[in-house]
């Protein structure tokens, strides 16, 4: 059997007698028969703000690390002191803290990690060029016939991008490595922080058989009821299904279960995916039901959208609103318009109609507008509004509004609705 030093990067086969490097005597060890054969990876930095912050701040280096907002926001990311107390992403911020009372709670800096994640980024590309980034923090890759090239199989390549994150950049990262992204997926959360899993083809039936199916990627709480309610806990109870049974009981949802099941994954690690949405939200301080308000709120997140799309040369033909009630409660609303829009104020209006037939009087602690559907900016707002004759003159000016803006900044021109 192959093994590695993740420390010093001696490669041995077969693997050393002991639980140690024969060369400088380490226990990072990570020793499998497939080891120096598989060529897909995830690699996820671990708890990366709070890693970031951290590394910039030593007096921290104990201490339970929370990122993210005021007591009515939701946690960022928690460093895995924090995590031991039961913090989780996503949480909303007082339950953090009723948690984890004494933890050190800062706000996202979110330009500098996007620098530290385009360093390891630039890292990762030495190593190969494709490359699926799935945030800023974790990415897929393909490691196929980098071997003649770097004249190292693709688990010592690994090692030694996190070696280098460690040494160069004072972040860890974890490394999962197996035969499709599914399984990579899985297995770099398996040992984290540090961490450095395998997930060859040869046990792939048997290591999934006895794990709990939220493991699946993108299976969130209302998926994993469905599940249990068909009496599927397991991917051995998914196992059982028919391929017909699944897709009759999940829709096309159960095609891909049947595969997943059985450690099937046939997705390639795609470098430039197109983004399949556009969104921006807030959290209120305090919950609020005050529509002027929410008005104002849309407008801003509307604003914020377009000016994205229009970075990025897109435009989208769906436009979602999102409100989460007081006791966090999850209302949306979505309407497909007849062409797509990068126009905020497109976008705005029919975010603020879609607020009116929400008929819910809240109040709200969460407020989030979103465009999908997305297609190329060439396409976009050719036609105006059949039933709104005033809107291309505002489109039009919007368009000098950008242009004035981008010559002498974002606050050259500030909409009256934005001041609510």
């Amino acid at each position: 059997m192959p093994a590695l030093c993740r420390d010093c990067l001696s490669a041995f086969d077969p693997a050393p007698a002991g639980p140690r490097c024969p060369a400088c005597r380490s226990p990072r060890l990570v020793a499998h028969p497939e080891l120096f054969d598989l060529t897909l990876a995830h690699m996820d930095c671990d708890a990366f703000y709070a890693s970031v912050e951290k590394r910039d701040r030593p007096d921290l280096a104990d201490k339970p690390v929370i990122i993210g907002g005021g007591r009515r926001g939701v946690v960022s990311t928690a460093c895995y002191v924090a995590r031991i107390r039961g913090v989780r992403s996503a949480m909303p911020m007082f339950k953090a803290l009723a948690l984890c009372p004494e933890a050190v709670v800062l706000k996202p800096r979110m330009d500098l990690y996007a620098e530290v994640s385009r360093a390891v980024r630039a890292m990762m590309e030495e190593l190969t060029p494709a490359i699926e980034p799935l945030s800023l923090d974790e990415a897929f890759l393909d490691l196929s016939g980098t071997a003649r090239l770097h004249h190292a199989p693709p688990a010592v390549l690994l090692a030694r991008l996190t070696r280098r994150m460690e040494t160069e950049l004072g972040i860890s990262g974890s490394v999962g490595l197996s035969h499709n992204k599914f399984l990579a997926k899985i297995a770099s959360d398996l040992d984290k922080p540090r961490g450095f899993s395998v997930i060859g083809r040869a046990e792939t039936a048997a290591f999934l058989a006895p794990k709990p199916v939220r493991m699946i990627w993108g299976v969130g709480q209302a998926g994993q009821e469905a599940l249990e309610k068909a009496g599927i806990r397991t991917f051995a109870d998914l196992r059982r299904w028919s391929a017909e049974d699944l897709a009759a009981r999940f829709g096309q949802m159960g095609g891909r279960l049947w595969h997943l099941a059985r450690g099937e994954d046939n997705r390639a690690v795609t470098p430039h995916e197109a983004p399949k949405s556009i969104s921006n939200e807030t959290t209120f301080h305090e919950d609020t039901a005050d529509r002027e308000l929410l008005d104002g709120h849309i407008w801003r997140l509307a604003e914020k959208c377009a000016d994205r799309a229009k970075a990025k040369g897109l435009a989208g033909r769906t436009v979602t609103l999102k409100l989460k009630r007081a006791d966090f409660r999850l209302l949306t609303r979505r309407t497909t318009l007849h062409e797509p829009t990068q126009i905020a104020d497109r976008l705005y209006r029919t975010a603020r109609d879609l607020l009116d037939q929400a008929r819910d009087p809240g109040p709200f602690r969460l407020i989030g507008v979103g465009l999908s559907d997305l297609t190329g900016a060439e396409a976009a707002d050719r036609s105006g509004d059949l039933l709104d004759p005033q809107a291309a003159r505002r489109a039009q000016a919007e368009r000098a509004t950008d242009a004035i803006r981008a010559r002498f900044g974002p606050d050259a021109i500030v909409k009256g609705r934005a001041l609510r």
